[in-house]
């Protein structure tokens, strides 16, 4: 498995420069993992499945549903994108590496552990203060347009505040300097997170059941 892993990220750094493995491979990982986990919680809310596990009975209209992607595919292209290739510097300043040979099993776990405490107390605190009277009118009420929640509004947010998320994001990473497969690793298990702690259903299988810290619980 460890060479078959290595095997598959030589191509990469042959094949790609740091820049693009950064910048626009984290990117591109994001958009996919964020879409593909979101979207099923779409469908199952149009054709009415596993019901009994959703938490709010009221469904969103098809047309507010499509007005949440338009929205995010915009802020994603017009925001996330152009913060990522311009953070570039600041991704090699953080000691980030893509050279082999990865990272031990160990280390990554150690690392991607940290990242979910130090996230979790970013986010929480930050969430405070997003909830206080002017920020919360200006900023915050976006996130809040939707009452009943799907997966994909967990990054429907005010610009400022999809900054904000990033740095809580990025800021256990930036202490460590991980290796940009841990970074990818960090970055898949933060979005199936978010995305299922906004996705309006809780099932018994759901990893906030059985994990501290996971999804905010």
């Amino acid at each position: 498995m460890a060479s078959l892993l290595e095997s598959g990220w030589q191509y990469l750094i042959t094949h790609f420069s740091e820049f693009q493995l950064a910048c626009l491979g984290s990117f591109f990982i994001h958009e996919g993992v964020f879409f593909l986990s979101g979207l099923p919680y779409i469908f199952l809310e149009r054709a009415g499945w596993l019901s009994k596990h959703k938490i709010q009975p009221k469904n969103n209209s098809p047309a507010a549903q499509e007005k949440c992607i338009t929205r995010l595919l915009l802020y994603h292209f017009g925001v996330n994108l152009p913060v990522m290739l311009v953070s570039y510097p600041v991704f090699k300043h953080m000691g980030m590496k893509i050279s082999l040979p990865l990272p031990p099993w160990r280390v990554v776990l150690a690392q991607i552990s940290f990242y979910f405490i130090l996230e979790d107390f970013v986010f929480y605190w930050g969430h405070r203060i997003l909830h206080t009277k002017w920020l919360y009118k200006h900023v915050h009420s976006v996130h809040h347009e939707y009452a009943t929640p799907f997966g994909l509004t967990s990054e429907y947010a005010h610009p400022a505040e999809i900054l904000f998320l990033g740095f809580a994001t990025i800021i256990g990473p930036a202490l460590t300097g991980p290796h940009l497969s841990t970074l990818w690793l960090w970055m898949v298990l933060r979005v199936l997170e978010t995305v299922e702690a906004h996705s309006g259903y809780h099932f018994p299988w759901s990893p906030s059941n059985f994990l501290p810290l996971y999804g905010g619980r």
